[in-house]
């Protein structure tokens, strides 16, 4: 199997396994953790074998923003803290669970993408 290949399907998979772990969450099924070790270790891998040098500077963005949209979707208020897409009833939780999950995966992704820009950079003259 070809590097390309092999980060196409850990994407692939890893967008399946965080929808599917985002509705089991929303279903009131609890957080595994192995879930989210396994999408830390598919981000890596896509960060490592899908990510070019061209692709960097949209890549990274993208996943700025949708780590801050993750994050920033719970706020707080007089009421006290609650998400801003649960004001839709259920939708909006199953939401919340799927774009963490998304979350936890870019993470990883973005720091070895982040890391390879740095040394692209500093070993340019």
């Amino acid at each position: 199997m070809k590097s390309s290949k092999a980060g196409e399907w850990a994407y692939l998979v890893s967008v399946v396994i965080a929808v599917l772990a985002g509705i089991a969450a929303a279903a009131g099924f609890g957080a595994s953790s192995w879930v989210a070790v396994l999408l830390v270790i598919l981000g890596a891998v896509v960060g490592l074998l899908n990510i070019s040098e061209k692709e960097t500077t949209a890549f990274l963005v993208a996943t700025v923003a949708l780590v801050v949209a993750s994050l920033g979707a719970n706020v707080s208020g007089t009421a006290g803290t609650f998400s801003v897409l649960n004001v839709v009833p259920g939708l909006g939780t199953l939401i919340n669970a799927i774009v963490a999950n998304i979350a936890i995966f870019a993470a990883p992704a973005a720091i070895i993408v982040a890391v390879k820009a740095i040394m692209n950079l500093a070993g340019k003259k």
